[in-house]
C-alpha cells in the first residue's frame, strides 16, 4: 500500500486542522492505520493509531482530548482531527500503516509510511 498524508499547514495556537492520509491500492481495510510526528530535533513519536474497522482506537496523552482519528475505508483515506493546538504540536506528521493481521497495539511496528505533511502552530 502507498499512503500520501496532507492537509498540513501554518495555524494560530487553537486553532484547528484536519490531515488526511490517502491510501493507494486494494485491501486498505485490512490495515491498522496509525499518525506519528517529528519536531526538529526529536525523535518520531506515535500521535494516534486506530483499527482495520475503526472499532478501537488510541491517542498519546498529550493529545487526548484534542485529536481524533478515524477513517473512511470506501475511501481508502484515514484522517487526523486537530482541534486546540499547541505550540509544541509542532512537527512533521506521518501516516503509515500495518497488516491488521499482526494485532492492535500501540508497540505495533508499521511497515508502510506516507511522505509526510508539516504542521507549524505559532504563539
Amino acid at each position: 500500500v502507498q499512503l500520501q498524508a496532507f492537509g498540513g499547514g501554518l495555524v494560530q495556537a487553537g486553532g484547528s486542522l484536519r490531515l488526511s492520509c490517502a491510501a493507494s491500492g486494494r485491501a486498505f481495510s485490512s490495515y491498522d492505520m496509525g499518525w506519528f510526528r517529528q519536531a526538529p530535533g526529536k525523535e518520531r513519536e506515535f500521535v494516534a493509531s486506530i483499527s482495520w474497522s475503526g472499532g478501537s482506537s488510541d491517542y498519546v496523552d498529550s493529545v487526548k482530548g484534542r485529536f481524533t482519528i478515524s477513517r473512511e475505508n470506501v475511501k481508502k483515506t484515514a484522517y487526523l482531527q486537530m482541534n486546540s493546538l499547541k505550540p509544541e504540536d509542532t512537527a512533521v506528521y506521518y501516516c503509515a500503516a500495518k497488516s491488521a493481521s499482526t494485532g492492535y497495539g500501540r508497540g505495533s511496528r508499521y511497515d508502510y509510511w506516507g511522505q509526510g505533511t508539516e504542521v507549524t502552530v505559532s504563539s
